[in-house]
């Protein structure tokens, strides 16, 4: 299977040709089942998202600038007062779908902008444009995880030794699953692919990622499938892989990232990043510049959603295996200090210590 091959039997997320249905992967029953499911209603879409069907911040916003845009074309009212009350109400029930991830919010504000920049057209016309803006949406993030990707390869070749595959680690799922296509994390090694690299000239480390398991089930399937050498790990087993110098850089996505730098990603992510700065390994977020949150000085600053106890406890299970009763810490995400990150690669460029002063003079959040 070639790349492009490889990218149509993963595409994430878009519209069946009709426009009637949201039509993406049902990321929940990866890797053992490959199935297209279709979202026609507000409370699909909103589970879907919740429900982590689908997921990811970038692949989360286009489903949402999408979902949005489906749900205003079967809007009946003719009147563009009426029409917007109710693409409003739907706006801000699919905003109430996950709270930490900005690109969500960030496309549906970017859609209700488009909506109000269209207020003196028919409303005919505005669905149109709705449909139209969702499709600029997916248009670009294919951009930004490509200029991502090109900026991350060029990362990969310095590392490169002739005859020795490079040793990346990555958390979680950035992968193409993640986003339109490419991934951010996951970026630079299908650029690499597209190039002429060898699935064999880079080795992957993927961490499990519990409790949801993101990394076993979702990264480990898409690099496999496209034909690059991986490995799966549990999480705990991230410091002694690396100690053992298999591990020559590793790269991450997020979910959100504070003007100083500060990196909300997966849980377990700041873990590594720690084990990192203590074996010396250059550790990059690779960030769309949408999910650079100017307005949220610091990480301690980001809202951490905390999800259901059954995901530690039974979830992946044929029996509990917590006791009833027991009490679960259950984060979605932590928060990775400034101080240990690389770098944060953006589609604009790379960003280097200080964050704040790299973000603005590459024009991010203008």
């Amino acid at each position: 299977m070639n790349i492009e091959e490889f990218f149509d039997q993963v595409l994430t997320v878009r519209m069946t040709p009709e426009r009637d249905a949201l039509d993406i992967i049902d990321q929940t029953l990866l890797p053992g089942t490959i199935r297209r499911i279709e979202l026609r209603t507000k409370e699909e879409i909103w589970e879907a998202i919740k429900k982590l069907r689908v997921r990811g911040a970038p692949a989360i916003g286009v489903s949402a600038a999408y979902g949005l845009a489906l749900l205003a074309s079967g809007v009946k009212s003719d009147d563009y007062d009426g029409f917007y009350k109710e693409v409003k109400e739907y706006k801000d029930y699919l905003a109430s779908s996950r709270p930490t991830a900005v690109n969500l919010f960030w496309a549906l504000n970017r859609m209700e902008r488009t909506l109000i920049d269209s207020k003196d057209k028919p409303v005919a016309e505005i669905k149109e444009i709705l449909f139209a803006e969702a499709d600029k949406i997916r248009e670009e993030d294919v951009q930004i995880s490509r200029n991502i990707g090109e900026i991350g390869f060029k990362i990969l070749k310095d590392l490169k030794k002739e005859g020795e595959p490079v040793g990346i680690e990555t958390h979680c799922n950035a992968g193409t699953l993640a986003t339109a296509k490419y991934g951010t994390a996951t970026a630079p090694m299908y650029i690499a692919l597209e190039k002429g690299w060898k699935g064999s000239d880079m080795h992957v480390y993927c961490d499990e990622t519990r409790p949801l398991l993101q990394g076993a089930r979702l990264t480990a399937f898409e690099l496999h499938q496209s034909g690059i050498t991986t490995t799966v790990q549990c999480d705990n087993m991230a410091s002694l892989l690396q100690s053992q110098g298999k591990v020559q850089v590793i790269f991450v996505g997020c979910d959100r990232v504070a003007k100083n730098g500060d990196a909300a990603n997966k849980i377990g992510t700041s873990l590594l990043a720690i084990c990192a700065k203590h074996y010396g390994i250059p550790f990059y977020v690779c960030a769309p510049s949408s999910t650079i949150d100017l307005e949220t000085p610091t990480g301690k600053e980001i809202p951490i959603e905390m999800r259901d106890a059954e995901e530690v406890t039974e979830m992946w299970y044929k029996e509990r295996m917590s006791p009833e009763g027991v009490d679960v810490f259950n984060p979605a995400f932590d928060v990775v200090d400034h101080d240990l990150i690389t770098g944060i690669i953006t589609e604009k460029g790379l960003c280097t210590a200080p964050f704040d002063e790299a973000f603005e003079r590459l024009g991010i959040g203008k």
